[in-house]
């Protein structure tokens, strides 16, 4: 059992491309099989080997190893040539003289007169041999088209079940283009055969082109492969997912802090539901579960506040020590903090990672706990003052300071810290969240903070007793 994933290098591998990858790897693992990859880069003007290179980098980065590959058609152009003029001395297949600007023309003709659908009129078809003869003497530029028979074209897809239509609904497509170069519906049906394809899994807006395809396997005398047609990802506004919904590259989410395991169980979720949806899968546990009689038919939308939801669950279930390898790997605000200690810099992360949804959200973190990059200008200390005055506030922090100077550097931990500021509150009958609330501002310019004894805890002593006694200052020169 061989499957084949096809991206085009003229473009970025995109979600839906991704999604389309893993359902072909998660089926053919789970039968034993192999997942071909082969670049189907016919269309040289407008592919590049750089972004070829970017789509294998994506596929490594989500842990889709291919078995086979990467395979380019810009390599097979020949077989292509060769089967197109095969069929044309068969009678299966004839030259079309027609121009593009030719051809428009008559379109437009017909929308003028209210046909809203142009099928090519086949008008070449009809020309005698001496005709085409002349028009080859001239040199007459000219495409080879498939010539379209009688009858009705169906198959079986996994996913949407019987699929039929009459071919008088089809237009004779082009198989080889003026300049030589294949056509998509030519290159792909002869590398599927050539690689021993059995079963083509793509998105359904290729559901027009399989009934085409078919009728050119049976044309060569071929055996098709068995398909599925994936439903399309919807943005949030329920239209086609393009690159107005957000990033246009699986490596822009690498970028922007996401995990490739975040990306394979979401993706794995759209028209799919494991056993246990809520569960995090590794992509082996997912090839074991994996069936093509289980997707649904119906377009999913992809959600990004579910992305992130899911992308902040599995960064709290990792260990420190792998998120800082992670970020060190991907995040390039990670070399400005190279003058700190590692040890530091985990510490934060397990600190700060229950509240982080990407890897790019530590960034802040890093700026606010290692740089003491503090803004007190933000809408935060603005609600703070809606319930602490300023001389409240010093006073209170004054207050705590003192009892934080009678810690030694050695008992400066989140226990030791929680019992002298809530004894600080008691001995000035007031609530500990009057102390608790300006002391997280004061050391973070944050109202949300992990706990705050751990915070300080984190800092230590004396850097602690520094940002306090910053942000006093500030309320000084601030209102009084």
């Amino acid at each position: 059992m061989k499957v084949r994933f096809a991206p085009s290098p003229t473009g970025h591998l995109h979600i839906g491309g991704v999604r389309t990858a893993l359902f072909n790897y998660l089926f053919v693992k789970n039968q034993g099989g192999q997942f071909i990859l082969r670049i189907e880069d016919t269309d040289l003007s407008r592919s590049s080997r750089e972004m070829a290179e970017e789509i294998l980098e994506g596929l490594r980065w989500l842990g889709m190893n291919w078995d086979e590959g990467p395979i380019y058609q810009s390599d097979h152009f020949e077989k292509y040539r060769e089967t197109a003029y095969r069929l044309l001395e068969q009678g299966k297949a004839y030259r079309c003289f027609c121009t593009p600007a030719e051809i428009e023309a008559r379109k437009n003709s017909l929308e003028n007169d209210g046909e809203k659908i142009y099928k090519y009129d086949r008008l070449c078809l009809n020309l005698t041999s001496e005709q085409i003869q002349q028009k080859l003497r001239e040199k007459t530029p000219y495409v080879i088209r498939f010539f379209i028979p009688t009858g009705k074209t169906y198959f079986k897809d996994a996913i949407h079940k019987e699929m039929e239509t009459d071919n008088s609904e089809l237009e004779d497509f082009t198989l080889l283009k003026s300049d030589n170069s294949p056509t998509y519906h030519l290159s792909v049906v002869i590398d599927d055969c050539d690689m021993g394809i059995t079963h083509v899994i793509r998105g359904d807006d290729h559901l027009s082109n399989t009934f085409k395809q078919i009728l050119l396997f049976k044309a060569l005398g071929l055996n098709p492969p068995k398909f599925a047609h994936l439903p399309l990802i919807l943005g949030p506004d329920k239209k086609k997912l393009s690159k107005r919904h957000g990033e246009t590259s699986i490596l822009e989410f690498k970028k922007n802090g996401y995990l490739p395991e975040t990306l394979v169980n979401f993706l794995s979720q759209l028209s799919w539901l494991p056993a246990d949806s809520k569960k995090i899968f590794t992509m082996e546990e997912l090839v074991k579960q994996f069936s093509l009689n289980k997707l649904s038919k119906s377009s999913p939308v992809f959600d990004y506040d579910k992305l992130r939801f899911l992308n902040g669950r599995i960064i709290q279930q990792k260990e420190a020590k792998d998120l800082y390898k992670l970020l060190a790997e991907t995040q390039p605000f990670m070399d400005e903090y190279n003058e700190f200690p590692e040890t530091k810099k985990i510490n934060l992360i397990d600190l700060v990672k229950p509240r982080m949804k990407t890897l790019a959200d530590f960034e802040a973190k890093f700026n606010i706990y290692l740089k003491g990059e503090l803004n007190y200008q933000n809408n935060d200390l603005d609600k703070l003052n809606e319930t602490h005055s300023n001389t409240d506030m010093k006073r209170y922090l004054k207050e705590l300071l003192v009892k934080l100077g009678n810690l030694n550097e050695s008992r400066f931990g989140s226990a030791e810290i929680e019992a002298e500021l809530r004894a600080c509150a008691a001995e000035n009958n007031i609530d500990a969240a009057c102390l608790i609330h300006p002391a997280r501002f004061a050391l973070t310019a944050e109202a949300v903070s992990p706990s705050i004894f751990d915070v300080f805890a984190f800092f230590g002593k004396e850097e602690s007793i520094r940002r306090i006694n910053r942000f006093i200052d500030y309320l000084e020169k601030n209102n009084g």
